[in-house]
């Protein structure tokens, strides 16, 4: 290897290590850390120091650091949420769901785009309209996930709006960019046909990987030796990534498409479960291939060919306007379920464009359909987007209220509904009942609780039982479409954090697990109890509350008083323990040195009184 390429990956390798250092230091700005990449490359590169020089050995990683960006765009992709058939129940309005509108606010954004298009073919800026119309109609997933999971919003019903909206607009537009490109080289020839031959490979191997990572001898042996120095998991995503290239290649279809295929493929067959599998993968992209695609691109990146002349310029600002308008006015279509704030930041965060425009514009500059000027612009809309964007989203976007969930909502009126509400008036949090039948509501009232009668229906019931303050729904309805209903509004109407829910079908099952709801299933629960009854009978009878004044209890982390303490230090109230920590879905076992974050949730064990006195003092 030549000691210049030596060099130059040294430079390109120390500058990936710096950038994410002096992004933190700026992090109160939003701006993602791959605009640093670009910007920085820029400044080694041709428009800046001239330190580098493109060569076969930097292009080739470039361009496999961007395979690798779409193979993991590709993992992001949630197959499952464009299932048209995940839906509580069918009272909800078949096109106001969340594939309808993702689909609306697509062929809105392709419309407008290719129309968008138009005004600019007359100047000289493309002499494909078609193509340059699929350019601006690019989002960027990369970009909309991090700022969802930022605001929290990825499981309440607007972010999985907006992810169904920015999966359909990142598969079908580069579905759409491979079909036009291939038109514009080859015309319409047998060869396209190869497209859709592709798609149909993709939708067999998908099934088949999908059945066979459920169960089997094949995956108890990988998951065994998963953890050793094989790390069979990790080498199989790169055999699928480069199989999938290979076979794009072969049909002659645009890598990109075969790399993200791959990333759906991989991400099917573990169901998004294995979070330690998809942490290596993303270490090894962002940690080495990706910085060097986005750096790569500022140093080819041709400063100069936007700032010689107004028309640059100008191209640059109306690329700005377009490219938000384009996704601005089709977001309108989530005016049908959501505020306007809501529908505007959607819409605005939808703008956000990075890595697909700026391969598609690659592409186009290579096949002669824009000058220099055209893709350097297109760069730096890329920049701006994914820029403002955000920020713009924040800024639009109504923040939540800071108040803490508190509240029990009990809907049921079976002698188990009873005998729960007793129990769980005990606790510290408020509880309110639900009980269509009249008869029952007596007894309900003989417990103290609550009761929530004479309404119209159940979603009246919930608002007068302030659903959107409560902390968990419980629901013991007895008839499977009722079940349905209740989660669906306790979910999709009040974002209610805690859904449980019992339920006697076993085909039910998954639907409500995919919608977040925790589901007991009656004689599984009764073969547990039993069990925890024979093999820990002492801690059996501590959940089961039979040990007098003691109570097994949860509560969640909002007093930043009382973080970045090492639990050690803490003074803890009367005879309370910490059992377990969760953080961002991973069970902590806590030591003397664990220190809490906010939004911890804390298991606590000991007597009602101290475990109240801990309550008051971890809360804000």
């Amino acid at each position: 290897m030549k000691t210049d390429i030596l060099f130059a990956l040294l430079l390109i390798t120390a500058l990936a290590a710096i950038i994410p250092i002096f992004a933190k230091s700026l992090e109160k700005f939003g701006i993602p850390i791959v605009v640093y990449e670009i910007l920085a490359g820029m400044i080694i590169g041709g428009s800046g120091l001239n330190m580098i020089e493109p060569s076969p050995t930097l292009e080739f990683l470039a361009e496999f650091g961007f395979a690798f960006l779409m193979f993991l765009s590709g993992l992001e992709l949630d197959i499952k949420s464009l299932n048209p058939r995940r839906t509580f129940s069918n009272q909800e309005k078949t096109w106001t769901q969340a594939l309808p509108i993702g689909i609306m606010i697509f062929m809105g954004t392709i419309i407008t785009a290719f129309l968008a298009s138009l005004l600019f073919a007359p100047e000289g800026t493309t002499s494909s309209p078609i193509l340059f119309g699929l350019i601006l109609s690019t989002t960027s997933l990369g970009v909309v996930v991090p700022v969802l999971k930022e605001r929290e919003l990825t499981g309440n019903r607007f972010g999985q709006y907006i992810l169904v909206a920015s999966s359909i607009a990142d598969f079908a537009t580069l579905l759409l960019l491979t079909t036009v490109i291939a038109i514009l080289q080859r015309g319409f020839t047998f060869d396209l046909l190869l497209i859709p031959i592709l798609l149909v490979i993709f939708i067999m191997v998908a099934r088949f990987s999908m059945r066979a990572s459920h169960g089997g001898k094949l995956q108890e042996t990988l998951n065994n030796i998963s953890s050793t120095t094989s790390q069979i998991h990790i080498r199989g995503a790169f055999a699928v990534l480069f199989a999938w290239v290979v076979l794009a290649e072969a049909f002659g279809v645009e890598v990109i498409l075969g790399a993200f295929l791959a990333g759906a493929i991989a991400g099917m067959i573990n169901g998004g479960d294995d979070q330690s599998e998809r942490e290596k993968l993303d270490a090894i992209g962002y940690g080495f291939f990706i910085p060097i695609f986005f750096i790569m691109v500022g140093v080819q990146f041709n400063l100069q060919a936007v700032f010689k002349t107004t028309q640059g310029l100008n191209l640059l600002v109306w690329l700005v306007v377009v490219a938000l308008l384009v996704k601005l006015i089709p977001a309108l279509f989530l005016k049908l379920k959501f505020t306007w704030r809501q529908t505007l930041g959607g819409g605005m965060l939808l703008s956000s464009r990075l890595s697909l425009i700026i391969a598609a514009s690659a592409i186009a500059l290579d096949m002669e359909l824009i000058s220099q000027t055209v893709n350097s612009d297109i760069i730096l809309l890329a920049i701006l987007t994914c820029t403002i964007s955000p920020f713009l989203f924040n800024r639009i976007y109504p923040r939540e209220e800071e108040t803490i969930r508190r509240g029990i909502i009990v809907v049921g009126q079976d002698q188990l509904a009873e005998y729960l509400i007793e129990r769980l008036q005990t606790g510290q949090e408020p509880l309110i009942a639900i009980c269509p039948n009249q008869e029952r509501i007596q007894t309900f009232n003989k417990l103290g609780a609550q009761i929530i009668d004479g309404c119209e229906d159940l979603q009246d019931a919930l608002i007068k039982a302030n659903a959107g303050q409560a902390r968990v729904l419980l629901d013991l309805t007895s008839s499977s479409d009722e079940t349905l209903e209740v989660c669906r509004l306790g979910r999709e109407e009040f974002d209610i954090p805690l859904i449980v829910s019992r339920i006697a079908e076993i085909e039910l099952i998954p639907y409500l697990r995919e919608r977040g709801v925790k589901v007991v299933q009656p004689e599984l629960a009764t073969a547990m109890a039993l069990e925890g009854a024979i093999r820990f009978p002492t801690a059996f009878e501590v959940m089961a509350h039979e040990t007098a004044d003691i109570e097994v209890s949860e509560i969640i982390v909002t007093n930043p008083q009382n973080t970045a303490i090492p639990l050690g230090k803490i003074q803890l109230p009367g005879d309370v323990l910490i059992l377990s920590l969760k953080r961002d879905g991973s069970i902590i076992i806590p030591h003397g040195d664990t220190t809490l974050q906010l939004s911890d949730q804390l298991g606590l064990i000991g007597n009602r009184s101290s475990i109240n006195d801990v309550a008051a003092m971890f809360n804000q």
